[in-house]
């Protein structure tokens, strides 16, 4: 499952340990993404989605921003359930448009994946 932020920042040490072992590393990742980006380390195998950088970007703004206001702890709560809303629903999107290209499914079955 496609994942940014915290969760690729830990694996992408645990990925360049695995190349330094000698292994191919094959990296799966949405076009749009924070944190995912090429390296020399791995191959990188990318697939589009319907969002743009600067949405991803702005409902991860929004999320931390409703996360760190001050002010009536109810309102927050509404905020951050709505900015975690939407960045879930761009997760999900991502993950159905991995699962909907065929061509990168069959890279991935051809190599035993």
């Amino acid at each position: 499952v496609p994942a940014d932020g915290s969760h690729w920042l830990s694996m992408r040490e645990v990925l360049d340990m695995l190349r330094q072992r000698g292994h191919e590393v094959v990296v799966v990742a949405p076009e749009v993404t924070l944190h995912i980006k090429p390296s020399k380390n791995f191959v990188m195998k990318m697939y589009s989605v319907p969002f743009t950088q600067e949405e991803l970007e702005k409902a991860f703004q929004a999320f931390f921003r409703g996360s760190f206001e001050e002010g009536w702890i109810l309102k927050r709560l509404l905020k951050v359930h709505k900015g975690m809303k939407t960045l879930t629903d761009c997760w999900v999107t991502s993950c159905e448009q991995l699962l909907q290209n065929k061509e990168l499914i069959r890279y991935l079955e051809e190599r035993k994946f």
